[in-house]
């Protein structure tokens, strides 16, 4: 049993204001240290390791607050604008951290008592003076600028701080992540080709260049215990089609734990594969046998793509880090009649996502693939979702697309596939043509849930372009 790392985005926090204004108002700055306090705690239910570096007054506690951040190594800095503050307070805080700032203006009520507040109580409310100041430096000095403004106990304003944070999750879990390669092109897909330096150049992270061979020698290393518990848990997972032969089933079984080793041994973060093979000798029948292994270690937080579709392993890593899962996807037919996209893959699912439990499926033979064996078959949750993909363009640029519609009931094709209906609100044939006018690759990711406006967010810290379908 391999581990999924857990670990936390780290986001900096730092609160300030016009120390000018403390020895004319006495009261103001105790004021605004208790609605420091108060972003504090609310950072701090977020999924995040919180770095408080506490609430600064001028520009000399601006740079050692920014000493203190860039030591910290943070994901993303969270910037408090609790009154009017001069940008050069702010502004070494966001060129030496390394890390995207966030600044946001949360005013203590969604209202001031007009008749009564005199100027110092005025200035606890003065949060937004200093945003387009602090618009207007950055982007002068070449930083890229986002904000959120509203009160202290704003939903509204929260829901946007959150998704600021889990978008820098999953630029971590990008920055930081190890994507393994494994194998060779599907020969002749053109759009799939993805050059492994922009990988580095768009995202960072690493790409770990695979062969079937370390894949073999590990599943020649699976002991019969190993296979025997991965059994037992597929068949707690999976419902069992009667097509499913057993030994194709044992096999599968062995694979997948052989690529739990592969993982934890490359410390994989993601994994795309293919292997085209001749004759079922043994590189063929380990590509083959990898769509359980693939859909178990999707699930658990590793996403793998079959096809050597990199792009898509990363979009579906990106959705996961969101909370989205994200399954391996590309277009299967349209249905006019009922307005829907069906859509799904003959290979790796995100089970996470599964509208009932899971079907495996024993097929003789794969359709544009050699070999045979067990295949998912599942639909993803019936309720909103986001098709989600990379796009790498001619300057070398990768830039994100994704539309929002609807995963709804209707007939299946019962062939071993994963398929969903998807209604996005429009003729099928439109939408399809303004999806692939985007020049998405033919496969992307699927996942749970309306996340434009998230994945919005994470193409801004990462300073891409995002086109919405």
């Amino acid at each position: 049993m391999i581990i999924i790392s857990t670990k936390k985005v780290r986001v900096g926090l730092v609160a300030g204001g016009l120390g000018a204004y403390w020895p004319q108002f006495p009261d103001l700055l105790p004021q605004l240290q208790r609605s420091a306090g108060r972003v504090s705690q609310r950072m701090r239910e977020l999924d995040a390791e919180i770095v408080d570096v506490g609430f600064i007054s001028d520009a000399q506690e601006g740079a050692a607050a920014a000493e203190k951040l860039r030591a910290a190594g943070c994901d993303l800095i969270v910037g408090f604008l609790t009154t009017y503050m001069t940008a050069t307070m702010l502004v070494p805080i966001a060129q030496r951290s390394g890390a995207p700032v966030l600044l946001i203006n949360l005013q203590p009520t969604e209202s001031m008592e007009h008749a009564t507040f005199d100027t110092g109580q005025w200035l606890a409310y003065c949060g937004a003076c200093p945003l387009p100041e602090m618009a207007n430096t950055f982007q002068r000095v070449g930083i890229p600028f986002r904000s959120v403004s509203g009160y202290l106990e704003d939903e509204r304003a929260w829901t946007k701080i959150a998704g600021w944070v889990r978008a820098a999750a999953a630029r971590a879990a990008l920055r930081h992540g190890r994507h393994g390669l494994m194998g060779h092109l599907y020969p002749g897909m053109l759009d799939v080709s993805t050059d492994l330096t922009l990988v580095s150049a768009n995202f960072g992270g690493h790409v770990e260049v695979l062969e079937f061979d370390d894949l073999r020698v590990r599943v020649e290393q699976v002991t019969d215990a190993e296979a025997t518990a991965k059994r037992a848990e597929t068949e707690k997972i999976f419902e069992l089609a009667d097509t499913v032969n057993d030994a194709d089933l044992d096999w599968a079984c062995r694979v997948s734990a052989g690529l739990d080793r592969l993982v934890e041994d490359f410390e994989l973060d993601s994994l795309a594969y293919y292997h085209r093979g001749l004759d079922g000798e043994q590189h063929e029948r380990l590509g083959a046998g990898m769509i359980l292994g693939a859909s178990l270690l999707t699930a658990r937080g590793v996403p793998a793509a079959g096809e050597y579709e990199l792009r898509t392993s990363l979009a579906m890593l990106i959705m996961d880090r969101l909370g989205a899962g994200g399954s391996f996807t590309e277009l299967q037919a349209l249905d006019f009649h009922r307005a829907h996209v069906e859509m799904g893959h003959d290979g790796p699912a995100h089970l996470a996502i599964s509208s009932r439990r899971p079907l495996l499926r024993g097929l003789g033979v794969y359709h544009g693939k050699r070999g045979w064996g067990v295949s998912v078959e599942f639909d993803v949750k019936h309720g909103p979702v986001t098709a989600f993909g990379l796009i790498q363009r001619r300057d070398g640029r990768f830039a994100f697309v994704a539309s929002e519609g609807e995963t709804v009931d209707g007939p299946h094709l019962r062939i071993g596939n994963t398929t969903s209906r998807v209604d996005f609100g429009r003729d099928p044939g439109e939408w399809t043509d303004e999806w692939s006018a985007t020049g998405i690759s033919h496969h992307w990711a699927l996942g749970v849930g309306h996340r434009a406006a998230e994945l919005k967010s994470l193409a801004h810290l990462l300073e891409l372009d995002f086109v919405k379908v």
